[in-house]
């Protein structure tokens, strides 16, 4: 399947991943976790499921429709397009939507 590989502090590239719940976990490095569904895109966010627990590097901010910050994944991420009932290839349409979205790399200060 075609999706996109979001690594911390570089741009996100494209990548063909078998179609498996095993490679999945290998490009997170652990178990994986659908973070969220973009609202009205057949799209998913997987990360690994205990990437802040184990101190993995945080990558990017996920924002609200106000452009709020409301969490911030982190370790490597994918996005896959969704179909009826499993993950899927993502659309031409959503590859480049989601490569402007997370182009840039983002930097974190922990306060407090």
């Amino acid at each position: 399947m075609r999706i996109i590989v979001v690594e911390g502090g570089k741009r996100p590239y494209e990548a063909e991943l078998e179609h498996d719940l095993e490679s999945m976990r290998r490009c997170v490095g652990g178990n994986i976790e659908v973070v969220y569904e973009p609202g009205g895109r057949d799209a998913a966010l997987i990360c690994n499921d205990e990437g802040k627990l184990l101190g993995l590097p945080l990558n990017r901010a996920l924002r609200d429709e106000d452009g709020e910050i409301y969490d911030i994944v982190a370790g490597t991420f994918l996005v896959t397009g969704l179909t009826d009932d499993s993950f899927g290839s993502l659309s031409p349409d959503l590859l480049r939507q989601f490569m402007t979205e997370f182009k840039m790399p983002e930097q974190f200060a922990k306060i407090g």
